[in-house]
């Protein structure tokens, strides 16, 4: 893959398949990320509303890419797979995710303890 936005670290004869795959995807889904930045930036520039419907549409493409992609490395990598049904979808904030999928549930203590002292965000 030498030559291009996917430049691999590694020699190619090194890695296995599945890592080259994997690796095709994570470049893409950077891609992606890039293009859909790129659209915003260019939706907050234009002044024409058509352009802007335009824009937005296909920024809109982007994420549906970006986001076909992540569900195709998650089902092809069991660590990510673990985390993205960790920390996705959720509605409490991310690092009480994370302290709780960390210390198996165990309620945030006082100041001192490590804790961030938010208390639970649950209703």
């Amino acid at each position: 893959m030498a030559g291009n936005s996917g430049d691999l670290h590694e020699s190619s004869e090194k890695l296995t398949p599945e890592t080259v795959d994997r690796h095709r995807a994570v470049v893409s889904i950077m891609e992606e990320l890039e293009a859909i930045d790129w659209y915003d930036q260019r939706i907050d520039a234009a002044t024409n509303p058509e352009l802007k419907a335009i824009l937005a549409h296909n920024r809109d493409e982007e994420k549906e890419h970006a986001a076909m992609t992540l569900e195709w490395l998650r089902r092809h990598d069991p660590k990510l797979d673990e985390h993205l049904r960790t920390y996705l979808f959720t509605k409490q904030s991310v690092l009480e995710v994370e302290h709780e999928a960390e210390h198996g549930g165990e309620a945030s203590g006082g100041a001192g303890d490590g804790s961030l002292g938010i208390g639970s965000l649950r209703g």
